[in-house]
């Protein structure tokens, strides 16, 4: 997977806040070790995976020690049985002993999250229809887990309130309606497309006469889908991108998708991970 400069940078700052969180003004039960101790280690996962979050770790050890050596037997994207045994480490074993907690909580929370992008990308084979995530993501870890989101086959929402503009609810409360709003958000922003959230056939309407380019379809039963997408073909000039979303869950998605909207949102791919299960076995 590509990283660009921002993640790049993203990475180092992540590494060196968890590191510091960590270790403070050091790691006191490693100084036990002899200074000049070498040791091995592997990476072992207990779950079956899809990986993500091999950057943040190599960014662990060197920030540590860049005498560490990585040895990857897995690349981010790629999917991995349980018990297999995905990385390993030599070089001075008080960095590898420092850096094992902070490695292993950055790679079991991407990986996650890469994980169950992929099941329910899995779960909409077959359709146009693509998973994505939302800005419910875990505090600090914005970008890493968008970037767990792409490992898994997903695609990325807006990464903040400052580069999409989506209209909710409480947005057409307060700017005094669903026509008011797109109108504004127009004007303040001519070239940038604008997504609003409908909560009814009366109000997708109304969206797509004011000219929004993606509706956003809040907990649409599947037969009042089926219909906004029959109106959107029908009625949109041009037709809208459609997004459903509303607390699916992955047995719900297939048949969703199925539909014809162009995208599912799914807030659990970032919020409700249950980190997977890694360990880092030492050799003497």
């Amino acid at each position: 997977m590509q990283i660009d400069t921002q993640l790049l940078a993203d990475v180092r700052a992540t590494v060196a806040r968890v590191l510091q969180e960590d270790i403070g003004d050091g790691d006191l039960t490693t100084e036990l070790v002899p200074a000049s101790a070498t040791i091995d280690a592997t990476i072992i996962t207990r779950d079956r995976m899809t990986m993500a979050g091999r950057p943040w770790v190599d960014e662990v050890y060197r920030h540590l020690d860049p005498r560490v050596v990585l040895d990857w037997q897995l690349d981010d994207g790629e999917m991995a049985e349980a018990d297999t045994t995905i990385c390993s480490l030599h070089g001075p074993a008080r960095p590898i002993l420092s850096g094992e907690r902070a490695a292993l909580n950055l790679l079991q929370t991407l990986s996650a999250t890469a994980t169950v992008t992929a099941t329910h990308v899995q779960a909409v084979a077959g359709t146009d229809c693509r998973i994505l995530d939302t800005r419910k993501t875990l505090p600090g870890l914005r970008l890493a887990q968008k970037y767990a989101v792409r490992c898994g086959g997903g695609c990325n929402h807006r990464v903040g309130l400052f580069d999409a503009i989506l209209i909710k609810e409480n947005h057409v409360t307060s700017a005094g309606g669903i026509a008011v709003a797109i109108a504004a958000a127009k004007k303040l922003h001519a070239n940038m497309p604008v997504e609003v959230e409908v909560e009814s056939i009366a109000e997708l309407r109304e969206a797509l006469s004011a000219k929004a380019e993606r509706l956003l379809l809040d907990n649409f039963s599947l037969e009042l889908l089926q219909e906004a997408v029959a109106i959107n073909r029908a009625e949109g000039d041009p037709p809208a991108e459609l997004e459903a979303s509303g607390g699916l869950t992955i047995e719900e998605i297939t048949a969703v998708a199925k539909t014809g909207v162009d995208y599912i949102s799914i807030g659990a791919l970032t919020k409700n991970v249950r980190a997977i299960d890694l360990s880092m076995r030492f050799q003497s």
